[in-house]
């Protein structure tokens, strides 16, 4: 994922999220189960959500049913969050009008966002020139030809311009999504919808790692899993290949070849980023010392943390902090910290 420099900004209440004719349900449902559901018990402004589209007409929705909208682009345009969840062809040229009202939302200080191939849509009303940004793996070379002022990089999760944010397909949607109400409320908010919805708060990596990774069998798949739980319950550990082969009961090289189809990466790049994300927790609830949480987490020296940080998260550790820290906290000397539990 790439983060900006860090900022705090107030919530913005007001979301709206276009539909069209023959799309697909899935992140449409993502945006109204993060922003549509009243959450009165986290004790914070929530977001007002408008569903719009083009036209009034009823749209038809993948799976053989059909959904009626009842704002149009006027409204959409009008939100502090404008979300854009696809295009309805990715060669095809985006309607004027759904241009019009992006770049009318963007005009009037919105945060425009997109899932998936809704960057073309981005792409095509000029938001995304001279930016980088990020669609699903299968259409960032189509993205980049379509529109070589768009730095496109195909290997993130999502990318946070501030002003302007693109993500992934699909499920990289809800990390961008719980990323936004982490921006507006904060991480306790954002872990606890995160936690409502079953999924993790922080996900490492980025779309490299899902192209073309084959399914491991059931028995390569099952020693693979049992390392990877050991590892995980050990990161504050040294941690080497023969270790972990050891635990799965294979050999080193066999370890490693089966590692890697089953996750589509080596595994001390797996360790590294699941130290990481264990950072992310102690970052935003601790006052303790980066070198703490450094050695809390499993990095031999504080040097390395920040490296492996810095390349996994785009901005330090200590940037982090100051965008995602909890208002009040323990001072470093009041809490002692361990590596969090999963």
């Amino acid at each position: 994922m790439l983060l900006p420099p860090p900022t705090r900004r107030r919530a913005r209440r007001g979301v709206s999220v276009l539909a069209f004719d023959g799309m697909s349900p899935f992140e449409l449902g993502c945006v109204v189960e993060v922003f549509g559901i009243p959450r009165p018990e986290l004790r914070v402004p929530w977001y007002e959500l408008a569903v719009c589209a083009e036209s009034p007409a009823d749209l038809r929705v993948v799976g053989g049913f059909t959904m009626r909208v009842e704002h149009g682009l006027d409204v959409l345009a009008e939100a502090g969050t404008v979300i854009v969840p696809g295009v309805p062809d990715v060669r095809d040229e985006v309607s004027p009008r759904v241009v019009a009202a992006l770049r009318r939302a963007h005009e009037r200080g919105a945060r425009v966002v997109s899932i998936c191939s809704g960057a073309f849509a981005l792409a095509a009303a000029g938001l995304l020139d001279d930016r980088e940004a990020t669609t699903h793996w299968r259409y960032a070379e189509l993205l980049q030809q379509r529109f070589p002022r768009v730095r496109v990089d195909p290997d993130v999760l999502y990318v946070d311009g501030e002003d302007v944010l693109t993500s992934a397909g699909s499920a990289a949607g809800l990390d961008l999504l719980i990323h936004l109400v982490r921006k507006d409320h904060g991480p306790g908010v954002a872990n606890e919808v995160a936690r409502r919805l079953v999924i993790p708060p922080h996900r490492e990596g980025g779309q490299a790692q899902f192209i073309q990774a084959a399914v491991a069998p059931v028995r390569e798949g099952a020693a693979v899993t049992a390392a990877m739980t050991w590892a995980l319950d050990h990161l504050a550990e040294p941690i080497t290949i023969a270790v972990l082969a050891e635990v799965a009961r294979v050999s080193q090289r066999t370890f490693i070849r089966h590692f890697k189809r089953q996750t589509g990466t080596s595994p001390l790049r797996w360790v590294i980023s699941q130290r990481v994300a264990a950072s992310l927790t102690l970052l935003e609830s601790t006052s303790a010392p980066v070198e703490e949480i450094a050695s809390a987490v499993g990095f031999d020296s504080p040097a390395t943390f920040r490296h492996h940080f810095t390349r996994a998260m785009r901005t330090s550790p200590s940037a982090y902090r100051r965008a995602f820290r909890t208002p009040a906290g323990p001072a470093p000397s009041d809490r002692e910290i361990t590596t969090p539990a999963r």
